[in-house]
């Protein structure tokens, strides 16, 4: 909003063991790894909107199509027609195992919606089924794992920018914390040296522990960018950040020390 740059932002809670984060701005791909890590064996790729991949009338080609073009080997489970209209339900679910994630999120494409949930796998057409009635059925804010039986992390990206999701794992809304910052820091640098890609080390965990500690919503935005170091401004929010919340007086400053490769938090001065 008013031309300013987009910021940081990062929300969680937790509940009956099952934690939920929305966060921005990260793409899938820049999360994939995170997001195999803590996966069952195979992954369900729910849902997917993408205009990187189109036929010859420039209609979007089916998940499926895409996967092949990719060359990820998949699991094509058609949907009944019970599912037709359903929210968010596509005709067909894609099911691979979890380490041919990251090809298929290989970063020369972007879903503007995606849908992940991870499955066992050697998971059924009827488990499947089950799986997709659950996810068309349950409200957005509504926790969604506890009806999923073994199901470990769910994925939900819009625009390939703002992330949501659930997971059974304590660690992972830490590790989202640590990759966004190195992100942000990461894309800084890039514009400022004019280079496309640029290798940012990512926080120790306990730096996004201590700020997750402290407050569960938070906002950052850079606020000094030399070759040499970055800091980035962190406000604590007291409710999750939206499109267009205006950036508070920071509280905290977090700073790669580009050099040595290692950040540290220090008060807002």
């Amino acid at each position: 909003m008013e031309r300013r740059p987009f910021p940081l932002s990062f929300s969680v809670r937790e509940a009956e063991g099952l934690w939920r984060v929305s966060a921005g701005a990260a793409q899938a791909g820049e999360l994939v790894d995170l997001l195999v890590a803590v996966a069952n064996d195979a992954v369900a790729v729910v849902s997917l909107e993408t205009n990187s991949y189109l036929d010859e009338d420039w209609h979007p080609l089916q998940p499926a199509l895409i996967a092949a073009e990719l060359g990820v080997p998949c699991t094509v489970h058609p949907l009944g027609s019970w599912a037709s209209g359903t929210n968010g339900l596509p005709e067909e679910l894609l099911v691979m195992d979890r380490d041919l994630l990251p090809r298929f999120l290989d970063g020369t494409w972007s879903p503007y919606e995606l849908t992940l949930i991870d499955v066992s796998a050697d998971v059924t057409p009827e488990q499947l089924d089950e799986l997709a009635l659950v996810l068309g059925t349950t409200g957005v804010d509504e926790p969604l794992l506890g009806l999923l039986g073994d199901s470990r992390v769910w994925f939900s990206g819009h625009d390939d920018c703002y992330v949501m999701l659930e997971t059974r794992d304590a660690a992972l809304p830490a590790a989202i914390l640590a990759r966004l910052l190195s992100l942000l820091a990461g894309s800084a640098l890039a514009e400022l040296t004019e280079e496309p890609f640029v290798r940012v080390p990512e926080p120790d965990i306990q730096l996004p522990e201590q700020l997750i500690e402290t407050a569960p919503h938070w906002i950052g935005a850079l606020s000094h960018v030399t070759e040499d170091l970055v800091a980035i401004g962190l406000a604590a929010l007291p409710d999750p950040w939206r499109l267009g919340t205006p950036f508070p007086q920071a509280d905290l400053t977090a700073t790669l020390d580009v050099r040595d490769g290692t950040w540290r938090i220090t008060p807002k001065e």
